[in-house]
C-alpha cells in the first residue's frame, strides 16, 4: 500500500485517536444507519461511504488491529501477519526504526528487499545458493538497523508457522439472507445464502505463501452481519414489529408486512394485544446446508393516533361512552 492509498478510519469515522471504544461503536451506528444501502436505494456514494465505515469499524473496533494501525500507520496490515510488527520484532509491541522514513518504500516487500540488498552486501550473512539467511541476521549489523531484536521472526512465520489468513467480512443483512460475493486481497469469495454473525467460511489454497516450500495455507472468511432497523434474529428465528391501530386490534385486519423476500399480506386475528406476535412459518431465515427455512416472528404494537380529525374523535367519544369492556376490572383484587 502506498502513502495515497492509505485511508484514515478515524476521518472516516469523524473521530480522533483519544475516541473510546463506545464513541467508535457509537459513531459506526449511526453512520451505518445513515449510508445503509436499504435507506440510500440505488446511490452509489452512499454504497461507498457504507462500504468504507464498515472497513473502518472493522479495524478500530478490534483492541488489537487498533493498536497495529496506530503504532504503525499504512503498514499495519503487514505488522498484523508479521505476529510482533515488522520483521524481527518478536513479542515485542515496540520496535525502534533508526529514523528510517518507511513513506519511501511503496510496499512492505519493497521495504524488505532494500533492507536484504544492503544488508546482504558482503559474504558472511549469505545462505546456501547465495540466499539470505534471515535467521543470521540479529541486532546491529552491517545495514544499522540497530532497532531489529531478532529477525528471525520473520522466517518462523514464513517456515514454520501458520499459513493460514483470516479476514473479517462485514454483510448487511439482504446480502446474508441471500448470499453475495466479495472481493478479497487473494480475489473474489462467494458467500453462501444463510451465514450469521460469527460464521466462518475456509477458502483452501488462498493463504499465505511459504516463501520456501511453496506451500499455501487457507483463507478463513469470518462473517459479521450488520445491524438491521427492522428485523433482528431471536435464536434461529427472525422477528420484527409492526405498529397496528386501536381498530385493527379490534375488529383484526389484514396488512402488508416485510418479509426477507419481499412484503406479504398477513391476516391479523381481531383482538390482538400488544406484545402478542403471529408466527409465519418458513418465512425466516435460511437453514445452513437445506433448502428450508426458520420462522418469521411478527410481534404487535397497537399504536394510538396522535393527530385525530373531529368525526375521529367523535367516533372514539361515542366508543368511551359507550364502551362496556373493562380491562381493569380484576385490578381491585390485586390490593395487599
Amino acid at each position: 500500500m502506498s502513502a495515497t492509498d492509505f485511508k484514515d478510519y478515524y476521518a472516516i469515522l469523524g473521530l480522533n485517536k483519544a475516541a473510546s471504544s463506545d464513541e467508535i461503536k457509537k459513531t459506526f451506528r449511526k453512520l451505518a444507519r445513515k449510508y445503509h444501502p436499504d435507506m440510500n436505494p440505488g446511490n452509489k456514494e452512499a454504497e461507498a461511504r457504507f462500504k468504507e465505515v464498515n472497513e473502518a469499524y472493522e479495524v478500530l473496533s478490534d483492541p488489537e488491529k487498533r493498536q497495529k494501525y496506530d503504532q504503525y500507520g499504512q503498514y499495519w496490515k503487514q505488522a498484523a501477519t508479521t505476529g510482533g510488527g515488522w520483521p524481527g520484532g518478536g513479542n515485542s509491541t515496540t520496535v525502534d526504526f533508526g529514523g528510517v522514513d518507511f513513506s519511501q518504500y511503496g510496499s512492505f516487500d519493497e521495504f524488505i528487499n532494500a533492507l536484504l540488498g544492503r544488508a546482504a552486501g558482503g559474504s558472511a550473512g549469505a545462505g546456501r545458493n547465495g540466499q539470505w539467511n534471515y535467521s543470521t541476521y540479529r541486532g546491529g549489523g552491517p545495514g544499522g538497523f540497530g532497532g531489529f531484536e531478532d529477525f528471525a521472526g520473520y522466517e518462523n512465520r514464513s517456515a514454520g508457522g501458520s499459513l493460514d489468513t483470516e479476514v473479517t467480512i462485514s454483510l448487511t443483512l439482504g446480502e446474508a439472507f441471500r448470499g453475495t460475493s466479495k472481493r478479497v486481497a487473494t480475489g473474489e469469495v462467494s458467500i453462501p445464502a444463510g451465514v450469521k454473525t460469527g460464521s466462518k467460511i475456509r477458502v483452501k489454497g488462498k493463504g499465505q505463501v511459504d516463501p520456501y516450500t511453496k506451500q499455501q495455507g487457507d483463507l478463513y472468511l469470518k462473517l459479521e452481519v450488520l445491524p438491521n432497523a427492522f428485523f433482528q434474529f431471536e435464536g434461529e428465528n427472525l422477528i420484527c414489529e409492526v405498529p397496528i391501530t386501536p381498530d385493527e386490534a379490534v375488529l383484526g385486519a389484514s396488512i402488508e408486512v416485510p418479509a426477507p423476500e419481499g412484503t406479504i399480506v398477513v391476516k391479523f386475528p381481531a383482538g390482538m394485544r400488544s406484545g402478542q406476535s403471529l408466527r409465519l412459518r418458513g418465512k425466516g431465515w435460511p437453514k445452513p446446508k437445506k433448502d428450508e427455512r426458520t420462522d418469521l416472528l411478527v410481534k404487535i404494537a397497537i399504536v394510538p393516533p396522535k393527530d385525530l380529525t373531529a368525526l375521529e374523535r367523535e367516533c372514539y367519544e361515542k366508543i368511551q361512552a359507550n364502551r362496556t369492556f373493562n380491562p381493569r376490572s380484576n385490578l381491585s383484587q390485586a390490593l395487599l
